[in-house]
């Protein structure tokens, strides 16, 4: 099993989780279903955004949904926000595309979570790595990201 700082995360607050990998080469949550043969509706992707007044956020939505950057906007208390492009993605948090977790970043932003999350018993998000997922209890990872939650979809 890879080893991430995400995963250390966990560890160290002791919550429980499941590692699941695969040989990651399109680094979409598509690819990401079929690979673990998961639902798309509990793959919630990371999305980073940005923010007119909060600067950068990590949204996590179902990975049969879209973001609404007007919806998250208004959660996060933000007159407007936007996607920010792929090629700063690293420079801002230390992940790739495909492999961007909301733990064990350069940074801990804040992070806005889909308020479907918690209807499920483990919704897998990435481990920080192109091809490692994480299942685990969405209050546990509430609690780890302290995750404000809220209607962030379309």
């Amino acid at each position: 099993m890879k080893r991430t700082r995400a995963i250390d995360i966990l560890e160290k607050q002791k919550i429980g989780y499941e590692v699941r990998e695969f040989e990651a080469t399109e680094f979409t949550v598509e690819e990401t279903a079929v690979a673990l043969n998961l639902p798309l509706n509990i793959l919630f992707k990371t999305l980073v955004v940005e923010g007119e007044r909060n600067g950068l956020v990590m949204a996590l939505i179902p990975g049969d949904q879209q973001l609404s950057l007007s919806k998250l906007a208004k959660v996060m208390r933000d007159k407007r926000c936007e996607m920010i492009d792929v090629e700063d993605l690293f420079r801002a948090t230390g992940y790739l595309k495909g492999g961007c977790s909301p733990l064990g970043g350069r940074k801990a932003f804040p992070v806005y979570m889909h308020e479907s999350a918690l209807t499920y018993p483990r919704i897998s998000v990435s481990a920080g790595l192109r091809g490692v997922q994480m299942l685990l209890d969405p209050h546990d990872l509430q609690r780890a990201t302290r995750a404000t939650v809220g209607d962030l979809i379309f």
